[in-house]
């Protein structure tokens, strides 16, 4: 199958919030989005984060499920 697309595409503006790892950002039409991936070391770190110190509360289990009365 074959697709010929003809398009004008005019952005006066765009504002993106926020890009993660994740993300797929597209402007008009792709026949395959190829998966990219990169990790930068953006803030210099030398060492790995410190562990938590915090103690976490343990949760419960379950959670209780009131139906309401038919």
């Amino acid at each position: 199958m074959i697709f010929n697309i003809h398009q004008t595409i005019q952005i006066n503006m765009i504002k993106i919030q926020s890009i993660a790892n994740s993300s797929v950002f597209q402007i008009g039409s792709a026949g395959v989005i190829k998966p990219y991936s990169t990790l930068a070391n953006t803030g210099g770190f030398t060492e790995p984060a410190p562990g938590l110190e915090a103690e976490v509360a343990q949760l419960p289990s379950f959670v209780p499920f009131n139906r309401p009365n038919s």
